[in-house]
């Protein structure tokens, strides 16, 4: 009897063990590359709705224990170690799930792409389209695929709510836009208490902080085309109230003229869109500017041995007699107890302390500098702010819409930029999952079939654009 009785029990375990195996391998397979702060909330939103999706999580990263992290106490995640640049360990990953996100930098998405294309995988990011991935559009296509850029936050959201109002203000009323500006900020959420000067820490990637600018500056205002050289950037800004929420400096992005061929505004007068900051933050950056500190350009040396102090010193004329704040208040013609050297201050830019790098060239050595007081830590809440403005004419009137969205995160881990750059990738994950994604080919989410299911459910989550309209 025993001896039936184990056999019985053998045999059940067989039949579960292959049915088991039958559901995981009927599952969608879901491949999250990466797993870093950004990824936090869109991974929590596939885990939690992966049994209603009937999908299989797994997230990769080349820090192993940050993925476990990231999918313990779910059963349909799976955490594996990886690395981008070992080819045969991409390729098995990628050619065994079904839809690819990839959250790595940048810079791998079109090896990424590469690879979606050759194992026939849907490819989805929050990264801007690069000039690579353009080219992959007919071949993608060809292959019913869908590769999808620029759906997170900035670019995303904002594309997703500026094409909306636009379509609404060209195609349902059939009227004229004349002037759309975009402003978006990841700041920290205020707090009266908080010893901040700034106002400001890091929510993203450092570097594209410190290097922000760079480059050519090009805008149409009134008709004109403007552009901004990078050392009169944080001088040229422009004012910014939004109702409950206060001012905001906004400075220019670097090409707003990409964006005529994207939203399809040839003939717009005015096309604007920049980043914004707390008051006050544009004129001490600048100082950095000025200074040369924001420069990527080439190796400084000595910095093994080389202090906060001597870093800021080492841009400024030699006199033995004065001290680095005379030199640099003399120079930039700045108060010595003004609020820009109160800043500089806070920041420890004037501290015999080590900068903490054997080499690095200036933008290398000031973001390494910034991170010690500018990496937001449990106590700190951030906070994401997009502001829109769109002229339109309707008759002999002149109309404005203004659009503002604030966000507010919970910690240093579910911050509002973790979800309002992985929620709309979470989401239209979900939507290609359910089939309700149709498009294929190198896409933007800038058509009704991506902005409004997205807009709709980011709105049911919290993220909810404030619109008024006035006549001008």
């Amino acid at each position: 009897m025993c001896t039936l009785y184990s056999r019985l029990l053998f045999d059940l375990r067989k039949v579960f063990l292959y049915f088991e195996w039958k559901l995981t391998h009927l599952m969608n397979k879901v491949l999250v590359l990466g797993a870093g702060r950004s990824a936090t909330s869109l991974i929590n939103y596939l885990l939690q709705k992966s049994d209603e999706l009937a999908c299989q999580v797994t997230v990769a990263d080349y820090a192993l224990q940050l993925a476990e992290e990231k999918v313990e106490g779910f059963k349909n995640g799976r955490a594996v170690a990886f690395n981008i640049n070992k080819e045969q360990e991409a390729i098995h990953l990628i050619s065994t799930h079904d839809i690819i996100i990839s959250m790595l930098p940048a810079r791998f998405h079109i090896e990424v792409a590469q690879l979606c294309l050759r194992y026939s995988k849907h490819l989805l990011t929050a990264s801007y389209v690069s000039d690579d991935m353009k080219v992959l559009d007919e071949a993608a296509k060809e292959k019913g695929l869908l590769f999808l850029n620029e759906c997170g936050l900035d670019p995303g959201i904002d594309h997703m709510s500026a094409k909306k109002v636009i379509d609404h203000i060209r195609e349902e009323k059939g009227l004229e836009l004349r002037a759309f500006e975009s402003f978006t900020g990841g700041l920290l959420a205020p707090d009266p208490s908080r010893d901040n000067p700034w106002e400001y820490a890091f929510t993203w990637n450092p570097r594209n902080v410190v290097l922000a600018g760079q480059g050519n500056v090009k805008f149409i205002q009134e008709g004109r085309y403007k552009f901004i050289p990078y050392h009169k950037l944080f001088r040229r800004i422009e004012m910014i109230h939004i109702p409950g929420h206060g001012y905001f400096e906004g400075y220019a992005n670097r090409d707003s003229l990409k964006y005529l061929d994207v939203y399809e505004l040839q003939g717009i007068q005015t096309l604007y869109r920049g980043t914004l900051r707390r008051p006050g933050f544009c004129k001490a950056w600048d100082l950095f500017v000025q200074l040369g500190a924001t420069d990527d350009s080439y190796e400084m040396e000595g910095v093994a041995k080389m202090t906060h102090r001597q870093f800021i010193n080492s841009f400024l004329s030699y006199n033995p007699n004065d001290s680095v704040e005379l030199k640099l208040a003399h120079y930039m013609g700045l108060d010595l107890e003004g609020p820009e050297m109160h800043r500089l201050k806070w920041l420890g830019l004037f501290e015999e302390e080590e900068v903490g790098l054997i080499k690095g060239t200036p933008a290398q050595v000031l973001e390494h500098i910034l991170k010690k007081k500018w990496t937001i830590d449990e106590s700190i809440k951030d906070q994401i702010v997009m502001w829109h403005l769109f002229d339109y004419v309707d008759g002999t009137v002149t109309k404005r819409i203004r659009s503002a969205m604030v966000a507010t995160g919970e910690n240093a881990t579910d911050t509002a930029m973790s979800k309002t750059v992985g929620l709309p990738l979470a989401i239209v994950t979900k939507l290609l999952l359910q089939d309700k994604i149709k498009a294929r080919g190198v896409q933007i989410p800038i058509t009704p079939e991506f902005y409004n299911p997205i807009l709709e459910e980011l709105e049911t989550l919290g993220f909810q654009f404030i619109e008024e309209e006035v006549e001008l």
